[in-house]
């Protein structure tokens, strides 16, 4: 393979609203934090353990303004792009750096307002699963209306 690949998925809850940045031109980016986690078990103390990684989205032009209307702080969301990083000078004139991701796809997953219902709301239980003679698994349930 001679080429190479920059390509970052995530799914994860933003942790802002999006900002947004105009340009003279009509176009515009949005950035916003999102928060990936990660969870598990330490062997020596049996504690669960939580891992909270940050990262800086950057959409531009049309995929900003639906991200600025329909997104709000906590909302899942699945973001598609590649990392760029960006070297700048600060007001002490050091040489600084900052990793984004730029998105160039992404999907609404659940806004907060569901992922709160979903946990209020009481479990049904879930239909019993069957195995064929091929092993595909076929779920078995009473309440099938449907005519066929």
């Amino acid at each position: 393979m001679s080429g190479t690949l920059n390509k970052v998925m995530l799914i994860g809850h933003l942790g802002d609203e999006v900002k947004m940045h105009y340009f003279e031109g009509g176009g515009c980016i949005g950035r916003f934090p999102l928060a990936t986690n990660e969870t598990y078990t330490s062997k020596q103390t049996n504690e669960r353990i939580t891992n909270t990684d940050w990262h800086n989205i950057v959409v531009r032009n049309k995929g900003a303004e639906i991200c600025e209307k329909y997104l709000s702080k906590g909302d899942k969301v699945y973001v598609e792009g590649r990392i760029k990083t960006r070297k700048w000078t600060d007001e002490k004139g050091n040489d600084r750096y900052s990793t984004e991701i730029q998105c160039s796809d992404f999907t609404f997953l659940s806004t907060k307002k569901e992922a709160e219902a979903s946990q209020n709301m009481p479990q049904t239980p879930a239909a019993p699963v069957q195995k064929t003679q091929n092993n595909v698994d076929v779920v078995k349930d009473d309440n099938d209306d449907l005519p066929f």
